[in-house]
């Protein structure tokens, strides 16, 4: 005798929905990737760009910042900045991706997430 497990998913609208999450996702990184996300630091004295896939894309940097006398501030300013920046971007990723899984992420599937 053979047991019957109810609710069961279709093997086929299962691995549908996987696909269709996949392709969520890459759309997603993609998206976020693309994407420019600015921080400042110093009240504006400092500005960095960077894109979702973490590039420096700018750094702007007010002249009255620029201390010969005082060149590790300017570097705290700007480390501050570019962290900043690629936070936001690491936070957009997470956001889309975890939006792109759907209800999906909560499976437990070996070697899908």
């Amino acid at each position: 005798m053979k047991a019957r497990i109810p609710n069961q998913p279709n093997r086929n609208d299962m691995m549908k929905k996987i696909q269709e999450m996949q392709a969520n996702m890459q759309s997603a990184q993609e998206e976020v990737e693309a994407t420019e996300f600015t921080a400042s630091a110093g009240g504006g004295a400092v500005e960095a760009v960077v894109t979702g896939a973490h590039e420096l894309k700018a750094l702007n940097i007010k002249p009255d910042v620029v201390d010969p006398e005082d060149v590790e501030m300017l570097s705290d300013l700007i480390i501050a900045a570019v962290n900043e920046a690629t936070k936001k971007a690491e936070d957009a990723m997470s956001s889309k991706m975890e939006a792109a899984q759907g209800g999906l992420a909560g499976l437990n599937i070996p070697g899908l997430f």
